[in-house]
């Protein structure tokens, strides 16, 4: 059974197998972790992410779905790049953050992941409230971590609020 954990950091410096990046659909880099993991990781990625685009995901990376290419200069193996949901009061879209995280992971398993990093899907530009997405992912973690193929699930969070809430053991 992994271990599910979490820090406070720079999702671009944790030394895993795997790191989940929250992309937009062109998986051409952008901002946030998107672009801060494009930055870090070196042309590598985006020419594995072009080449994604020129086959088989000619119109982007659905909502929801996960694909993975090389971390270039990252300190690790693959980057598993999902396409969070924009968040919307009128609309539950939570089918999809859920999607994004066991999508996600199931590649890193097809893989052969044992850690991953993941950060906390949708809740920059997207908007998504910092409690309900740590509901969502820690839950979908937990889910994950039972099978056993992964070591660790590692939440890499970017402030003080969202590293207190994506508490694995609330």
């Amino acid at each position: 059974m992994a271990v599910i954990t979490r820090v406070r950091g720079d999702i671009t410096r944790q030394r895993v197998d795997a790191v989940v990046n929250a992309a937009n659909s062109s998986l051409l880099g952008g901002g946030g972790v998107d672009g801060a993991i494009h930055r870090a990781g070196g042309p590598e990625i985006l020419a594995a992410c072009r080449e994604l685009r020129a086959g088989h995901l000619g119109g982007g990376l659905p909502t929801g779905q996960a694909v993975a290419t090389t971390a270039g200069r990252l300190p690790a193996r693959w980057v598993i790049h999902t396409v969070g949901p924009v968040h919307s009061a009128a609309d539950d879209r939570s089918a999809l953050l859920t999607s994004c995280y066991r999508e996600s992971l199931r590649v890193a398993e097809e893989l052969g992941a044992a850690t991953v990093a993941l950060p906390a899907i949708s809740t920059g530009v997207y908007r998504w409230p910092v409690e309900d997405a740590a509901r969502i992912a820690l839950a979908a973690a937990r889910r994950a971590a039972v099978g056993g193929a992964f070591a660790e699930l590692r939440f890499v969070l970017f402030d003080q609020r969202a590293y207190d809430l994506f508490d694995p053991a609330g």
